[in-house]
């Protein structure tokens, strides 16, 4: 019995001290979790640096990625194990913050909100260097001059407002204007473009609320007498033996320009446009620009040689793509959206193309340098319907794709035209001598116009045959799409979508993928040699910075 005893005290104190030692194999303390405990202040306007609280954020801003409602990411400034600095990235929403860091991801239990930024007025003449920066709106009055010599520079995320014609005690609707020898410095990015835009309310914008954006450079042109600039602007094109093919008057890259574009005076030929270029040279970057809600043109080149990338001209009134006075830059991937119910009176074009003015300047000669730019890779969409050159609710009708006109020798290479009412038109005598010669120096390659009503046809002593000759030739690859073929093109279901949803990228197997030619002038450098034809192959390169629904966009916060 005592034997028995002994036993079961054994077994027991063995089984208790299994108990115990299981028991301290157990008792683990918690590893440390990603928290957000704050966030300070919890309301700004964007551009603001707020500090986020918390726990094992580690001390590398490499490794930590924080994220707005709104699908908004923010890089971080400063980074502890405790705290984060950011700032406030353009495009936040209200709603909580994400903080991402390595592999473990901690969403806030509050919300961050965005308040309205300070507003900074802006007229008259920029004298000295100015920074303008993504914590305030700037509202334009009247012609805002940055005079020769003088750098403005806009950070990532700036939202500048164009006042109109009440705003101004000279009753000058706002316009933003470069002069000769000064510098604009606007780079945005893919997440924080840099936005001129409407002074109104959202919902409340319209066509040409305010001015634009005029850059004037040292540039060549081929006027050769004086052409004062439109609308009372200050400057001219003026023959000059100091012009400069390379001027720099700036950079302008992730930009968006919305609601500009006005008529400046009562006299014809008296407009400003979205985006208008006086001689400005090729030292200048111009890439990732949209223009929306043009009121007259959405890019209009008065001479020099500035190169640009990825354009997009949307819902304009007048005309797309306007090139005159001897501009002879390049172009690569510019998109063109029409709203098929808006067109100006003078009849609204895709390409505006001109050596000379219709004023009776120059008349009778076709002076040099020629306007001879190179476009590759466009889209111009005009409308998915049966094209008309009526007026519905615009003050006139659509026209052409591409008018040609007045001795210009602008090509276009690997290109897609839909949905006007005439496809091609070569227009005036005076341009014939532009598509003759091998090679010529109008030349149209690997381009096709789908859904349009006249093909192509010629104009005021060009005639028809001659123009239908040029385009037609076998070895140009050019095509002609009916309007019951243009399925054939496998076109995005969206490409036509007049708002945020809009999708240009061609359907898998589209012909459009394959075929490009690069040959002549787009043999040049400058261009990447795409197999495309049209803006698009297989990347939307819109995606992040444009916006095609700016008439619901709150930009005061």
């Amino acid at each position: 019995m005592q034997l028995f005893k002994r036993v079961n005290i054994v077994i027991l104190a063995l089984f208790s001290t299994g108990i115990t030692l299981t028991s301290c194999n157990n008792d683990k303390s918690p590893e440390p979790a990603l928290s957000i405990t704050g966030i300070n202040p919890a309301s700004a306007p964007v551009g603001t640096d707020i500090t986020i609280s918390g726990t094992e954020f580690g001390t590398s801003t490499s490794a930590v990625t924080v994220t707005f409602s709104g699908n908004v990411s923010a890089t971080p400034k400063a980074v502890t194990s405790t705290s984060i600095t950011t700032t406030v990235p353009a495009g936040a929403q209200d709603g909580p913050v994400t903080v991402k860091v390595g592999d473990k991801t901690v969403t806030s239990s509050t919300s961050f909100t965005l308040s309205a930024k300070a507003v900074q007025e802006v007229s008259g003449r920029i004298t000295a260097d100015q920074t303008w920066t993504a914590d305030k709106v700037y509202l334009l009055k009247g012609y805002v001059y940055v005079n020769s010599g003088v750098t403005l520079t806009i950070k990532p995320g700036t939202v500048i407002k164009g006042g109109g014609k009440d705003l101004d005690p000279n009753g000058r609707a706002a316009t933003l204007i470069i002069t000769k020898g000064a510098k604009i410095m606007a780079e945005g990015t893919e997440t924080q473009p840099i936005v001129f835009t409407s002074s109104k309310a959202a919902g409340s914008r319209y066509y040409g609320d305010w001015g634009g954006v005029v850059i004037a450079g040292n540039g060549t042109h081929n006027q050769i007498t004086q052409k004062d600039f439109e609308g009372g602007i200050e400057g001219n094109l003026a023959p000059s033996a100091s012009l400069v093919a390379n001027d720099n008057s700036g950079v302008l890259k992730y930009v968006r320009i919305e609601f500009a574009g006005v008529a400046l005076s009562a006299q014809a030929n008296s407009e400003i446009n979205g985006l208008t270029l006086y001689g400005v040279g090729s030292g200048t970057t111009i890439d990732y620009v949209q223009v929306s809600y043009s009121g007259d043109d959405s890019f209009e080149w008065f001479g020099g040689s500035v190169n640009a990338k990825h354009l997009v001209a949307y819902r304009t009134w007048d005309d797309d793509f306007d090139t005159d006075f001897g501009y002879n830059g390049k172009v690569q991937y510019a998109l063109a959206l029409r709203d098929p119910e808006f067109a100006d009176q003078s009849g609204s074009n895709g390409f505006e193309s001109d050596n000379q003015s219709g004023d009776g300047t120059n008349s009778g000669t076709a002076p040099e340098p020629y306007t001879a730019p190179v476009f590759a890779n466009v889209s111009v969409f005009g409308t998915s319907g049966t094209p008309t050159n009526a007026t519905i609710k615009g003050n006139g009708g659509f026209q052409s794709a591409m008018h040609l006109r007045r001795a210009t020798s602008l090509s276009v290479f690997n290109s897609l035209f839909v949905g006007f009412p005439e496809g091609l038109r070569l227009d005036n005598a005076t341009t014939l001598p532009s598509t003759v010669g091998n090679p010529s120096r109008m030349q149209i390659r690997k381009v096709i116009l789908a859904n349009v009503n006249t093909d192509v046809r010629g104009a005021n002593g060009l005639t028809d045959t001659e123009a239908k000759t040029f385009f037609n030739t076998t070895a140009f690859a050019n095509q002609i799409i009916a309007a019951a073929n243009v399925s054939t093109l496998s076109l995005n279901d969206s490409n036509w979508k007049l708002d945020a949803t809009v999708n240009f990228l061609p359907k898998t197997g589209s012909p459009l993928l394959t075929g490009a030619v690069w040959t002549d002038k787009a043999s040049d450098s400058f261009f990447t040699k795409e197999n495309f034809i049209g803006a698009f192959g297989t990347t939307n390169w819109t995606a992040n910075w444009t916006n095609f629904n700016p008439q619901n966009t709150n930009y005061d916060k």
